[in-house]
């Protein structure tokens, strides 16, 4: 068997377009312009990467970008400060701010300080709350992606056995929810599984998400299952050269499984048209307008 390749690259084109045409009909009708403001702290060269590209497609989109670049060395005081600016302004919809953040900054006080209704990335407890209890608010990203992927290729995802390896905060623990919602029978599995090959095996959809380069292995897989690999991991190309791979075993997991998404061009672009969607979402729910009716 050889998988059928899930295109999240071709599918986040189509997201991002629909996108842009409810902005458009917002901007319009309401003279609203939607607005996301991103603050990055320091000089990471992966964050610096992943801000490009979120700033480039808010553009892309017709939305308002925002960009604020404070020092690494920046005292927590002063970012918390430059939030709460942000929060107050009107004009900007969403916030936010690329992590990881350097030793100096609690990331929890940055995630908190963001006001809900402009917490784009879906990290806010209270966030968290509203999607656990099943209330309509923002979705995290990445979940949000990988939902969409297996959709793509399911439809329904209701009755199927869906295992999710890794529990974190941003990933696990919210896609887990989203899968309830949509009546999937899941499964959390971590590093104290025990077993887990044996429980992978038990997917009608595996979601790795766990930071290990290639963990899952073909024989973790059962035949014809679908596989969303969130992981980015860079690795050793030899000759001093790196490259990227997820959390899963791409050539061998390719043979066994029905489906499965690339790295990179699965997970990562679709999470990024996601963000785009979220800042609308959110434009609309700021000015008392119903959500729009993209990517459902």
């Amino acid at each position: 068997m050889t998988a059928r390749i899930i295109d999240g690259t071709d599918i986040a084109a189509g997201l991002s377009q629909a996108v842009a045409d409810a902005v458009k009909h917002v901007t319009e009708d309401h003279r609203i312009e939607p607005g996301l403001a991103v603050v990055l702290v320091g000089d990471n060269p992966a964050s610096e990467i992943y801000v490009r590209s979120k700033t480039a497609k808010t553009a892309a989109v017709n939305m308002r970008s925002l960009f604020y670049r404070l020092p690494v060395a920046v005292p927590e005081d002063e970012l918390l400060e430059q939030i709460e600016r942000l929060n107050q302004d009107a004009t900007v919809h969403g916030i936010l701010v690329q992590l990881p953040l350097p030793p100096q900054i609690d990331s929890r006080k940055v995630i908190e300080a963001i006001i809900p209704l402009k917490d784009v990335d879906g990290f806010h407890p209270l966030t968290a709350g509203l999607l656990s209890t099943g209330l309509p608010g923002i979705v995290p990203c990445t979940p949000l992606a990988c939902i969409m992927l297996a959709k793509k290729v399911h439809g329904s995802l209701a009755g199927l056995e869906a295992v999710v390896i890794g529990r974190s905060n941003i990933v696990g623990k919210p896609l887990a929810q989203l899968l309830l919602m949509e009546n999937a029978t899941v499964t959390i599995a971590h590093s104290k599984t025990r077993d887990l090959p044996e429980v992978c095996r038990r997917g009608d959809i595996v979601f790795a998400a766990v930071g290990r380069a290639e963990m899952v292995r073909g024989d973790w897989i059962k035949p014809g299952a679908t596989v969303i690999d969130v992981g980015i991991n860079r690795v050793s190309a030899g000759q001093g050269k790196t490259k990227i791979v997820g959390d899963v075993a791409y050539t061998q997991v390719a043979e066994i499984a029905g489906a499965i998404t690339p790295v990179p061009g699965g997970v990562g672009p679709m999470t990024i048209a996601c963000l785009m969607l979220n800042t609308l979402k959110a434009a609309c729910m700021q000015n008392g307008l119903p959500p729009p009716n993209v990517g459902a």
